[in-house]
């Protein structure tokens, strides 16, 4: 089938973060970065002892695939009051959470490549991510812009500003919108088999697997190893 719009995943897609096992560290040095941040301002109210149960509380998602916005659950582990998060504060908060997962962040070779050829071809590319505990889609605007990736692609949505996570429709449906494209005629391209597969799917969209290891089972998705698979797929 021919496309008109190639949608991409970001994490483990375009930029590689962290595997999905060592999410729980990574997870400890964002909470112990923003604590920091507080106890620079005097606010220090959680005793280190009662820490890991308190984020522990806020690691779920909600069931029915709302994003629960990264202030309110760093407010309710830290026993902030809506002062504290006044004037800028919440956002900065956020910002000290989130510069260890950047640190970590590293295009792929492929990613920019790919963009570039895809454009070349006619196709109208965008990036639908989810991001870490509801993080703000502000920042991460920055974060891809930082890695040439915010104009390489014609859209970009995150969940903090759907309301939805993946597998929801409301994100796919968003950057179908946003790229002038029916979703019909787009193509999801990530690494999880729920989020990226089954969602854009039930959104109405076609969807082809990443699997950079080689570790997904056979199935009725389609896979590929990296991006230059993908243009291969795509034919000219």
């Amino acid at each position: 089938m021919r496309y008109d719009a190639v949608i991409f995943d970001l994490g483990n897609t375009l930029v590689a973060y962290w595997p999905r096992e060592e999410w729980p560290q990574v997870l400890a040095e964002a909470v112990d970065a923003a604590a920091a941040w507080l106890r620079g301002r005097g606010i220090d109210r959680v005793l280190a002892t009662e820490l890991p149960a308190r984020v522990q509380a806020e690691r779920g998602e909600r069931d029915d695939g709302r994003v629960v916005p990264l202030a309110d659950r760093l407010g309710r582990i830290f026993r902030l009051s809506r002062e504290d998060l006044a004037g800028g504060a919440a956002m900065e908060l956020c910002r000290r959470f989130l510069a260890p997962l950047f640190r970590r962040g590293r295009l792929y070779d492929d990613a920019l490549p790919t963009l570039a050829a895809l454009r070349r071809r006619g196709l109208r590319t965008g990036i639908l991510s989810n991001s870490p505990w509801g993080s703000p889609a502000a920042l991460w605007r920055e974060e891809i812009d930082r890695l040439g990736l915010l104009a390489a692609v014609d859209a970009a949505v995150f969940c903090g500003e759907v309301g939805w996570r993946k597998p929801a429709a409301q994100g796919f449906e968003r950057i179908a919108e946003k790229l002038r494209v029916r979703p019909g005629r787009c193509l999801f391209v990530g690494d999880d088999a729920r989020w990226d597969v089954l969602g854009p799917r039930r959104a109405g969209m076609a969807a082809i697997r990443i699997d950079r290891l080689g570790s997904t089972p056979a199935g009725d998705v389609e896979v590929v190893r990296d991006l230059g698979e993908l243009l291969g797929r795509l034919g000219d």
